[in-house]
């Protein structure tokens, strides 16, 4: 499974992310489109849940994610 990061933008300073595992770019797009002109509702990373209507949101991106394990990161001396 790999993880993608769909971003909706309702116009240039608001958006919503949505992070879903999926096995590719193409079966992310089509999730995409099969959403179209309905509601959506999810809950992002930070516990937040989110409902919205396709038919609102201007631009969809969709992007493969590739997170960083921030935590094994070592500091320098």
């Amino acid at each position: 499974m790999k993880e993608f990061k769909i971003t909706y933008f309702f116009d240039e300073m608001h958006y919503v992310r949505r992070f879903i595992h999926i096995e590719s770019q193409e079966k992310a797009e089509a999730l995409v489109r099969s959403e179209r002109d309905q509601y959506i509702s999810f809950t992002d990373s930070r516990g937040m849940y989110h409902e919205l209507h396709a038919r609102h949101v201007r631009v969809i991106q969709i992007s493969e994610y590739h997170r960083i394990d921030k935590s094994s990161k070592t500091k320098g001396t």
